[in-house]
């Protein structure tokens, strides 16, 4: 535990001197993605502290006023300025790193600044092993679509439905990507948004595979429950309150009605279809690697982090879901032309 209020008289003045003298420590890491630049508002331990909220005030006093600003914004890289990292954010980081410092040095447990752990900059990326894998995993994503679009027929039942979810997925990937490159306000709430969606419509593929063959008005009737229950949720995060707990519940909430429905599924179809394990294999791996979430450890070489080894560890899920995709539409087209009830 790292006790609350200011540190001791030495930590003040070991801040200032480091502040005054310019030697901060820099910065580290990979890409980019990303617009606005408005700073996520998430209070934590580490920006509660005195000698952080200190130091900032002084490097902002100091470096981001007159020919001092126009200084900085002259030698800033364009990529940073196109991300917009302001001179006040690099204040924010740097001054991070000093108040690190002064918890290590102090026998202290790394804290945390504004809802997240300190990780190392790559050139413009905050999060560089959680934007590498979210990159990958859409790149994975992407791969498998454009296998599945060259493999099956257009005429396949599931086409356009699955079509659509590889789309609403990789939009998901993509802004989960900018979101771990530049942590504002915008990117945050759309990479909460955009997952949500990738697991609501989910649920919408579940429905049109089990039901929606069979009886297309009841699948449409879900899928405009679901749209509602998406436009709900975000009203609510966006006009009324950004609760995080509330957004983790109404997730693990959803996320379970989707996984109890495909297991059941796999289930009532493991004598039928050999392939049904694919399904379900997914499914309870994805509910399974989120677990890895909880461990939350301070990063290792200050760039991996447990999100980061989640997001990594889903990569070969999506070559796993894709080959059911694949051979799940096939088998429904064959039995569409031999006129076999699907069931």
């Amino acid at each position: 535990m790292i006790p609350d209020g200011p540190r001791p008289t030495a930590m003040a003045s070991a801040l200032t001197h480091h502040c005054t003298s310019g030697r901060l420590p820099a910065s580290v890491a990979v890409i980019l993605l990303v617009l606005l630049a408005v700073p996520a508002v998430r209070s934590s331990q580490g920006d509660k502290e005195p000698v952080y909220r200190d130091c900032v005030k002084l490097c902002v006093r100091t470096n981001c006023t007159g020919a001092r600003l126009r200084g900085f914004e002259a030698k800033q890289p364009h990529y940073m300025a196109l991300t917009g990292w302001t001179c006040r954010d690099d204040c924010r980081y740097q001054c991070m790193w000093t108040t690190v410092g002064l918890y290590q040095a102090e026998g202290f447990r790394i804290p945390q600044f504004h809802g997240k752990w300190p990780f190392a900059r790559f050139l413009c990326f905050e999060e560089p092993a959680s934007a590498l894998a979210s990159l990958l995993n859409g790149l994975a994503c992407l791969l498998m679509l454009l296998r599945y679009r060259s493999t099956v027929p257009r005429q396949s039942p599931m086409y356009h439905t699955i079509n659509a979810f590889s789309l609403i997925s990789l939009n998901a990937w993509f802004w989960s990507t900018v979101f771990h490159t530049r942590d504002t306000y915008l990117t945050e709430k759309m990479d909460y948004f955009c997952a949500t969606a990738v697991i609501l419509y989910s649920i919408y593929l579940c429905c049109v595979r089990t039901l929606g063959l069979r009886r297309p008005g009841l699948s449409s009737m879900v899928g405009a429950l679901l749209i509602l229950v998406f436009t709900s949720h975000v009203s609510y995060l966006t006009f009324v309150s950004f609760d995080y707990g509330y957004n983790m519940a109404a997730n693990t909430a959803i996320g379970m009605v989707n996984l109890l429905w495909w297991l059941c599924w796999c289930w009532q179809n493991r004598r039928t279809l050999p392939y049904w394990w694919k399904c379900g294999s997914v499914v309870l791996l994805l509910h399974g690697l989120a677990l890895l979430e909880l461990l939350d450890f301070p990063p290792l070489l200050w760039i991996l982090d447990a999100h980061a080894v989640w997001h990594l560890s889903t990569i070969p899920v999506h070559f796993l879901f894709y080959s059911f995709l694949i051979d799940d539409s096939l088998y429904l087209l064959n039995t569409e032309k031999m006129g076999v009830k699907v069931e």
